[in-house]
């Protein structure tokens, strides 16, 4: 079974979004797909079960939450 999510973050700027994608791409690996669409940052995520989605989805959402923080 594949569990799948989609998440949408609208930052409202192109510049910020472009860098905080910079900053959690890194760590996508074969995880998560992001991508930046106008000012949104887009991310697809893939697992197993639904507890492998939600730990993805809680590490990912940490590492755009920090980012976010030390952009400004």
């Amino acid at each position: 079974m594949k569990v799948l999510c989609d998440v949408v973050i609208d930052l409202g700027d192109k510049v910020k979004v472009e860098n905080v994608l910079r900053s959690v791409k890194v760590d996508d690996f074969d995880f998560v797909d992001s991508r930046v669409e106008g000012d949104c940052l887009v991310a697809h995520m893939e697992a197993d079960s639904v507890s492998s989605l939600l730990h993805t989805l809680d590490d990912y959402l940490s590492c755009v939450s920090v980012a976010m923080k030390v952009l400004g």
